[in-house]
C-alpha cells in the first residue's frame, strides 16, 4: 500500500474515533450498528437495518448524515407510493410573460447523498424495483431520460421484523443487493436509563461533522486498494460456497437445515467488508478473521433457512455461527 493509503488509513482511524464520540453525543449505545453501517459507507454498499420500532433507527442514519456532512432525505414507503414519487417527474410549467410552456425535470427524495427508506417493506414491487435500479446503477430512469445520482450515494432501508400484514416482502434477488443486514437490538438497562434520561430533558444538541463527501469518496478508493491474501479470499469463497444445501462443500447440517444458500456476490461482499473492517482498526490488510468478524451481516439475508429449522428455531445467525467455528482457523473465530 502507497504512503498516501496510509496515511489515509490512518487519518480514518482518528476520524473513526471522534465521529463515534459525535454521533455518541445523540445516540445512547448502538456501537456496532454504527460501525457496520459506516463499512457499508466505505464499501459503497447498501445497508438492510432490521429492528422494532422506537430503537432510534431513523435518527441514528440522519445523525450519520450530519456526522459525515452528506445531504440526506428520509421516505416513509407505503403501500401507495408510485416509483415518480421517489425517482421524481416532468412537471407542465408554464411562462407567465411569454406563456411558453415546457416540462421541468423536479428530482425526487432519491436524488441524495443518504437515502432512508423507511419500512421498505411496506410499498409494492413497482416501487422497490425503482429503488433496485438505483442501487445498483447509482441512476435513475424517468421516461426517456435517464439521470445520475449525486456521488456519494447509499440506501439504508429499515424493516419491522414483527409486523408482517399488509406487506410486501422484499424478494431474495432485491435482499442479495444489500451488502449488510444490521440487526437492530434492544438497548441494555443502562443504556435505556439513559436514553429515557437524555430524550426527556432539554437538549440542543449539534453534530460536528467529520468526513465530507470528496474525502469519503477517496477513502473508498483506499479500502478497495487494502491488499488480500489468497487465503483470505479462499475462505471467504468456502464460506459461501458451504452455505449451499446442494454443494458437496456444504456440511451436514446445512444440507439439513438450509433451503437455499448465499450466490457469489457474498463472496465478493464477505471480501469487500473485511477491508473496511481491518481499515477502521488502522490495519493495511484484510485477513481472514475480519473476514469471520463481518460473517454474520453480510451472509444472514443471504442464507434462507427450511422450515424445519425454523420449527426448531435454528436461525440463519446461528447457522452461520456454525460455518465459522467450522472453517475458520480457531484463532480467527468471531461468534
Amino acid at each position: 500500500m502507497a504512503n498516501e493509503d496510509q496515511q489515509a488509513v490512518e487519518r480514518l482511524q482518528q476520524v473513526y474515533a471522534k465521529m463515534k464520540e459525535e454521533v455518541g453525543r445523540v445516540i445512547v449505545g448502538q456501537d456496532e450498528v454504527v460501525e457496520q453501517t459506516l463499512m457499508a459507507i466505505f464499501c459503497r454498499g447498501h445497508a438492510l437495518l432490521v429492528g422494532v420500532p422506537g430503537l432510534a433507527k431513523t435518527l441514528l442514519i440522519s445523525t450519520l448524515s450530519q456526522a459525515l456532512e452528506l445531504s440526506f432525505k428520509r421516505v416513509q414507503f407505503t403501500p401507495d407510493l408510485m416509483p415518480a414519487d421517489i425517482t421524481g417527474t416532468d412537471v407542465l410549467e408554464v411562462n407567465p410573460e411569454t406563456g411558453h410552456r415546457g416540462f421541468r425535470f423536479v428530482h425526487g427524495p432519491l436524488f441524495a447523498n443518504m437515502v432512508l427508506a423507511d419500512e421498505i417493506n411496506r410499498t409494492p414491487p413497482k416501487t422497490q424495483a425503482a429503488l433496485l435500479e438505483a442501487m445498483q446503477e447509482h441512476h435513475v430512469t424517468v421516461g426517456e431520460h435517464t439521470l445520475d445520482l449525486p456521488k456519494p450515494f447509499f440506501v439504508l432501508a429499515t424493516q419491522n421484523p414483527i409486523e408482517q400484514e399488509g406487506t410486501y416482502p422484499l424478494p431474495e434477488a432485491q435482499l442479495d443487493r444489500f451488502l449488510f443486514n444490521i440487526v437492530v437490538d434492544y438497548p441494555t438497562a443502562d443504556d435505556e436509563r439513559e436514553i429515557i434520561r437524555r430524550v426527556t430533558s432539554p437538549s440542543d444538541t449539534t453534530v460536528t461533522p467529520s468526513l465530507n463527501a470528496e474525502e469519503i469518496i477517496r477513502l473508498q478508493a483506499v479500502v478497495k486498494r487494502v491488499p488480500v491474501g489468497d487465503h483470505v479470499i479462499d475462505f471467504a469463497a468456502r464460506l459461501a460456497r458451504a452455505t449451499r444445501p446442494k454443494s458437496d462443500e456444504a456440511p451436514e447440517f446445512v444440507k439439513e437445515m438450509v433451503s437455499w444458500g448465499a450466490g457469489p456476490r457474498a463472496g465478493i461482499s464477505l471480501i469487500s467488508a473485511a477491508k473496511a473492517h481491518a481499515v477502521l482498526r488502522g490495519r493495511f490488510h484484510a485477513t481472514t478473521a475480519d473476514v469471520a468478524a463481518v460473517a454474520k451481516p453480510v451472509l444472514r439475508h443471504r442464507v434462507i433457512t427450511t422450515f424445519n429449522a425454523e420449527a426448531a428455531g435454528i436461525t440463519s445467525d446461528e447457522i452461520i455461527r456454525r460455518l465459522v467455528e467450522t472453517l475458520a482457523p480457531k484463532s480467527d473465530i468471531v461468534l
